[in-house]
């Protein structure tokens, strides 16, 4: 792949302004495509101009001057044949003065306002017109750039990029037949220069047909590069498990309570998983409260029962303290020794724990990211299970798994659902399994929408819910106060609830506490001894106490849908009737107002998650995963779910029977030929 800096015709300020913007190479040059376009390709009368149109006009300065009234200002009075028109500049530098002197022939394009004295452009772009002065022949293109690198530099660098030798197919002719897409050169040279008659807004939607093939190579791309690391997963060494015999029927005897289809679909795709030689890659995802645990837990037994070790990581102390004591209740009548290991523990219960865990008698280690530490050292790990595993890196993901030889089995667990169009693409090198049934007897939460106006009718609500021996959470974004976005803090909220409440008991947790504290505050919840917690977003996952009946998020507007949706799986899960209300400013925008209504109309996590990824994209879902997935910058899962489809469907064939184009596509789309971190 040919480096800008092989080429003599750039500069080297040039190439560095060039890597700025992360383009290094002739391809991502040529792939560097416009954000939107500008019609210069005709002059417009000043007589045939239309308020909120954007237009060219060629005419003679006949008036400028400085302004002072109401605010200093460049006005000045461009004439044609038809007409005079307005040119107003509000920032502007002794050098624009001099170039709109009177008599001075202009070419000028910009958005048409009305003004006090008619038709007026602010701040438009301006050219001077000599006797050599052609009109445009095709749309001008409008970079992304960056501070350095103008528009015009962009432009003559993505010229010369077009004459050098870099639009040759990569992949067979026969890949596009079907799909009636034009050739890359054709796609390419079109999208950099649209012809006068072009769809101009088919080019700024991105569904032209010049933009859909490029959507299209670069999904394949993504597709060829996740199946190439989903096999070479295939190549490596794991412990082969046997089926459980014994614990996994022992444990789901002593249940109170039965698995749903859901959840027994997916434990045996999970125990077929980790009876293979090779390491299971399996993300499971469920909604809140479908039942994941007990689900990762029977892999854990068929791993101990093969004699291997098992280490369950969780995101946060909270969490990994709950995983613990649930694990405890359900495993020690099984004689499974378990392990604890957090970074608050003291020096002499972390040596202990450590020593258990080295030496195999820890069979089940539960704990945070002090897990993949470099002094803990397992004896036989066989599976590592990493509960809401978007919050850890890769880094973190890949450290825990090296501590096992040969590599663990890997199971990786979320609350947030993933819409299908993104398991297809950022999670294709993955298997997933869905349980999508929530377990009987489970209340249905009823979410309202409250303006902060009405606070005190949901003080009252509170105070009524915890009188009748329910206990509530009150939910803030923010610890301490923010001058920027002015939002209720959990510092103050408590201290509120303090006065407002004298005759409950309240606690506060938030993430800047120690864990101590933090455990402490959750136990005395957990426990029925505080009625009203007060807390930051910390608890919004797996934090599990039935008898909480009543939810308040403040500046609800504020948070995501799936954290939204997250937090209010914290009530419901007892047999007590639940209430989510979500309080938010007046003078909601347009998209939070979209959003709160999605979350007050559904309970379907996978509805919420498509809803989400409409709204905000992959990023808010993908968490640190970005940074082992290369993110897609033509496609959009939403509008070329299409397109993804047809590019899943080749990928395998495209592997076995063109491996040598495969590359070349890869190369061009991804560098590296399209190597992934490994996840």
């Amino acid at each position: 792949m040919t480096n800008l800096s092989e080429i003599k015709a750039f500069s080297k300020p040039l190439v560095a302004n060039l890597a700025k913007l992360g383009i290094s190479n002739l391809q991502g040059l040529l792939l560097h495509l416009p954000l939107r376009y500008i019609d210069e390709t005709h002059i417009t009368a000043v007589r045939d101009l239309r308020a909120g149109e954007a237009a060219q006009v060629e005419g003679e300065i006949v008036h400028a001057e400085v302004t002072y009234k109401p605010r200093k200002a460049l006005i000045a009075r461009l004439e044609d044949a038809s007409g005079q028109l307005t040119l107003r500049f509000l920032h502007f530098y002794p050098s624009q003065i001099a170039a709109l002197k009177v008599g001075t022939k202009l070419r000028v394009y910009g958005e048409v306002r009305s003004g006090f004295f008619g038709y007026e452009l602010v701040h438009p772009t301006c050219k001077a017109v000599g006797e050599k002065t052609t009109v445009a022949e095709t749309l001008t293109p409008v970079y992304p750039t960056v501070a350095g690198l103008t528009q015009g530099s962009l432009r003559k660098a993505i010229a010369i990029a077009l004459t050098q030798n870099g639009l040759n197919e990569t992949l067979p002719a026969g890949v596009y037949q079907s799909l009636h897409f034009p050739s890359f050169a054709a796609s390419v040279k079109s999208l950099h220069n649209p012809p006068p008659d072009a769809d101009l807004q088919g080019l700024e939607e991105k569904t032209t047909p010049e933009w859909q093939r490029l959507a299209f190579d670069e999904l394949l791309a993504q597709q060829l590069s996740m199946r190439k690391h989903y096999a070479s997963r295939r190549s490596v060494d794991a412990p082969q498990f046997k089926q459980s015999k014994q614990l996994v029927s022992s444990l789901l005897k002593s249940l109170p309570f039965a698995l749903t289809q859901a959840q027994q679909k997916v434990a045996i795709e999970i125990e077929r998983d980790l009876t293979q030689p090779h390491p299971m890659q399996r993300l499971l995802q469920g909604d809140v409260g479908s039942g994941k645990t007990i689900v990762a837990c029977m892999a854990a037994l068929q791993s101990i029962e093969s004699g291997w070790q098992v280490a369950l990581m969780a995101p946060t102390e909270i969490l990994a303290e709950q995983h613990f004591r649930k694990m405890l209740g359900w495993l020690t009548p099984l004689n499974i020794k378990i392990a604890w290991l957090t970074g608050s523990q003291n020096k002499k219960d972390r040596e202990a724990a450590m020593q258990t865990i080295a030496d195999g008698s820890a069979q089940f280690v539960v704990g945070t990211h002090a897990l993949f530490q470099e002094a803990v050292q397992f004896k036989k790990l066989g599976l590592a299970i990493i509960d809401e595993q978007h919050r850890f890196g890769v880094q973190q993901r890949l450290a825990l798994r090296q501590k096992g030889q040969p590599e663990p089995h890997q199971l990786m667990m979320t609350a947030t659902p993933i819409p299908r169009t993104l398991s297809m693409s950022y999670y294709a090198d993955l298997d997933v399994s869905v349980i999508d049934e929530l377990p009987p007897g489970r209340t249905p939460i009823v979410t309202k929408l409250v303006s902060d106006v009405r606070r005190d009718e949901i003080l009252q609500r509170v105070r009524e819910a915890c009188a009748q021996g329910n206990q509530a959470y009150w939910v803030c974004p923010l610890i301490e106060e923010s001058e920027a976005l002015q939002l209720a803090t959990a510092n103050d909220t408590y201290a509120l609830m303090q006065h407002e409440f004298p005759e409950l008991k309240i606690g506060l947790v938030h993430g800047r506490m120690k864990p101590a504290e933090k455990q402490a505050v959750m136990a005395a919840f957990s426990a029925g001894e505080t009625q009203l917690l007060v807390a930051t977003t910390v608890i919004e996952v797996g934090v599990d106490v039935p008898n909480a009946s009543l939810m308040v998020i403040e500046h609800a507007e504020r948070m995501g849908l799936s954290q939204l949706h997250q937090l209010r799986g914290r009530v419901g899960r007892g047999a007590a009737k639940s209430t989510c209300i979500l309080l938010y400013q007046n003078k909601l925008s347009e998209t939070a107002r979209a959003r709160l209504k999605v979350i007050y109309e559904s309970n379907d996590g996978f509805a919420i998650a498509q809803a989400d990824l409409n709204l905000r994209g992959p990023g808010e879902f993908l968490g640190v995963r970005q940074s082992g997935v290369p993110m897609l910058k033509i496609a959009d899962l939403n509008r070329d779910a299409a397109l993804l489809n047809v590019a899943k469907n080749m990928a395998e064939k495209l592997l076995k029977e063109h491996p040598a184009e495969v590359e070349q596509h890869l190369e061009r789309w991804m560098g590296s030929a399209g190597e992934l971190v490994k996840v």
